[in-house]
């Protein structure tokens, strides 16, 4: 049985307050100056961290500006302008189609629903959201990374493993008005204390809340059920 709604809301609270506070600063981490750009980073970020991203698109964003640059790239190019990048041969193909489907359904200009973006090539909820919330001011849904994944889980706010499902159970008890902040401080402390394999529950200011504490438990890293 699950936690009930009300204790995972009232768990919430407690733990945005914290976060609040001790990660005033919050924020996205990929480097990007319009909407395209974003867009690209944030498909080039899945399963890759946002500092390579930066590293490869500070001169990649110099080569492409535009999305006819992408459409009209050969896809091998691409692929060695992002090499570094994770399944870079991969993402080659998604920014080379990205760049086709833009010139050729929306008139160059990246789209501002959650439809539109969803049917480009390599993006998906978590990279829609993203966009929207940081190219176009619209919070539809809750970011759904590695980070936010994993912390989410150990806090007890969801038993679910798909970004998709956690998403949803989030959205029912995350306030609204902090969808968007909800992500960046989950992040922030996902890269400074909640780490994977060793998080270090002696300095986390959420120890106290946190049902997956390994100072209370003694849970096994090992085991994968709690700090998956």
């Amino acid at each position: 049985m699950g936690t009930p709604r009300d204790s995972r809301e009232e768990q919430v609270d407690a733990v945005l307050d914290r976060l609040y506070e001790e990660y005033p600063d919050s924020t996205i981490s990929l480097d990007f100056s319009n909407r395209l750009e974003l867009l690209v980073a944030v498909v080039l970020s899945a399963q890759c961290t946002d500092e390579r991203v930066n590293q490869v698109t500070s001169e990649l964003f110099e080569k492409y500006r535009t999305p006819e640059d992408y459409a009209a790239a050969a896809e091998e190019q691409l692929a060695e302008d992002i090499y570094g990048i994770t399944f870079h041969n991969n993402k080659a193909g998604y920014l080379q189609s990205i760049g086709e489907t833009l010139v050729r359904e929306h008139d160059g200009e990246v789209p501002d629903t959650m439809t539109e973006l969803t049917e480009l090539s390599g993006v998906g909820r978590k990279t829609a959201n993203v966009v929207l919330q940081h190219g176009h001011d619209v919070v539809e849904g809750i970011v759904v990374d590695t980070h936010v994944r994993r912390l989410s889980r150990r806090l007890g706010l969801t038993e679910e493993e798909r970004p998709e499902t956690i998403e949803q159970d989030l959205m029912t008890v995350v306030p609204e008005g902090d969808w968007q902040q909800f992500t960046h401080l989950l992040i922030s402390h996902g890269r400074a204390v909640c780490d994977a394999r060793n998080p270090s529950c002696e300095e986390c200011t959420l120890e106290d809340l946190c049902p997956s504490s390994k100072l209370d438990n003694g849970v096994d890293l090992a085991s994968g059920e709690l700090w998956g």
